[in-house]
């Protein structure tokens, strides 16, 4: 069942990226460019797991350096990026939310104030199949800390989807859905310390 899933959300996921086919490979800079100008965004995301299972959510981004991950039932996660933490707040858990330096994880690279994807030994892998261009980047002073695939469409430039290989390994993958570019993004929403009062009341 599990993979007959699976399946279905890579196929929906394919037939995006068809609908914005471009058979221009897009150049670092072309890239860079896109993630630097992408101030604030919102939308839904599909999340596959390293063991095949899915998660859905609301993604919310605001550059530089936030970012929060809203899961539905019965998941309930809830994860936030911002003041330089990653957070991991689990319902099931009373002990507060597991924090993590953000720029140690692979999301610190798009979350960067300026992105330069042309900075020496940051991307490892370029490729394109004529419909997608996916780039492959890490920490170049840190490639213990993981690194992140991002895929993106032509025509206009899109993020459409990434995968985040991590410092054990374990891979990632979030599908974004209607990702919703510009637009006020509430700065509470990236406040740890904020949800971790309210889930303490």
């Amino acid at each position: 069942m599990i993979k007959r899933i699976l399946y279905t959300v890579l196929a929906v996921g394919l037939a995006v990226y068809a609908g914005a086919a471009s058979a221009q490979q897009l150049s670092l800079a072309q890239i860079s460019q896109y993630l630097n100008q992408l101030q604030t965004a919102q939308g839904g995301f599909t999340q596959i797991n390293q063991d095949g299972t899915l998660s859905t959510g609301q993604i919310y981004i605001k550059r530089p350096g936030r970012i929060r991950f809203e899961y539905n039932a019965p998941d309930d996660t809830l994860v936030i990026g911002g003041g330089g933490s990653l957070a991991i707040f689990d319902p099931r858990s009373n002990a507060g939310p597991d924090r993590y330096p953000l720029n140690q994880t692979p999301l610190g690279l798009i979350l960067r104030e300026n992105v330069n994807l042309s900075q020496e030994n940051m991307v490892t892998g370029v490729t394109s199949d004529g419909t997608t261009t996916t780039v492959t980047a890490q920490d170049p002073d840190h490639p213990e800390y993981g690194n992140i695939q991002l895929v993106f469409t032509a025509n206009p430039v899109e993020l459409r989807q990434w995968i985040v290989t991590d410092d054990v390994g374990t891979q990632t993958t979030v599908i974004l859905n209607d990702l919703a570019k510009g637009g006020r993004v509430r700065d509470i929403l990236f406040n740890i310390q904020a949800e971790t009062r309210n889930r303490s009341n």
